[in-house]
Formats: structure tokens, C-alpha cells, sequence
């Protein structure tokens, strides 16, 4: 362990040099990353361009293998699919996926969605 840095200040940013801290639950960052990306149909270059985050950076998040990657990193790609900021860092830390995630408030999108198609009905 002596090799192994831990940031302490988890507001600054939650990686290891050699690996995942203790507690740290990558597979279920990446289940909640693809699943959003699936629901709301954004592929890595499009999460790319509206995170700011390199598409390298999305592919390893996606297989797991967040090891290095920073909270604001974590925060811009929540951010981008329309969730709090911290909830990736959330997920990471307690490892719960999406079951809460899904049953939030809805977005200004699906509100406007649902009152275009009852104008429709």
C-alpha cells in the first residue's frame, strides 16, 4: 500500500495511481454510463463534444476502468446526460447503478416531449 496514493480530497478528484481505491465501484460507473447512453441514444463522439471529455476517457469509463479519472471529469458527463453533477461520482462511491437515476425529476425535454403529444392527441 505504501505504493499507492489515495487522494484524500474527494472533492478535488477520486483515483489511484495503481488502481481503484477501496470502496471505489467502477463496473457500476460504467452499467449507468452505458445504460444512459443507450436510453438517450448518444454514442461516445456525440458525450464527447457536449462533456469535453476525450472519447478514450468515455471508452475506458465504459469498460470500467475509470482508475484515473477525476470528479470533474465525472461531473462534465453526468452534466452532459442531463443528470446532477455528482451522480457518477455517487455511483462510484455506493455502488447503486441506476434503479434512483431513471425516477428522478424528469428534464425540461421529456416535459415538453409529453405536453407536445397530448397537443397531438
Amino acid at each position: 500500500m505504501a505504493n499507492m496514493r489515495v487522494m484524500a480530497d474527494r472533492k478535488a478528484s477520486v483515483y489511484t495511481e495503481r488502481g481503484p481505491a477501496e470502496g471505489e465501484d467502477w463496473a457500476a460507473v460504467a452499467v449507468a454510463l452505458n445504460e444512459r447512453m443507450s436510453s438517450r441514444r448518444v454514442g461516445q463522439q456525440q458525450l464527447a463534444e457536449l462533456s469535453g471529455v476525450s472519447v478514450s476517457t468515455l471508452r475506458l469509463l465504459q469498460h470500467g476502468a475509470g482508475r484515473r479519472v477525476q470528479n470533474k471529469t465525472l461531473a462534465a458527463i453526468a452534466r452532459a446526460l442531463e443528470w446532477p453533477d455528482d451522480h457518477l461520482i455517487h455511483v462510484l462511491l455506493s455502488g447503486t447503478r441506476t434503479a434512483d437515476s431513471e425516477a428522478s425529476e424528469p428534464t425540461g425535454r421529456e416535459i415538453l416531449a409529453v405536453l407536445a403529444a397530448l397537443r397531438i392527441a
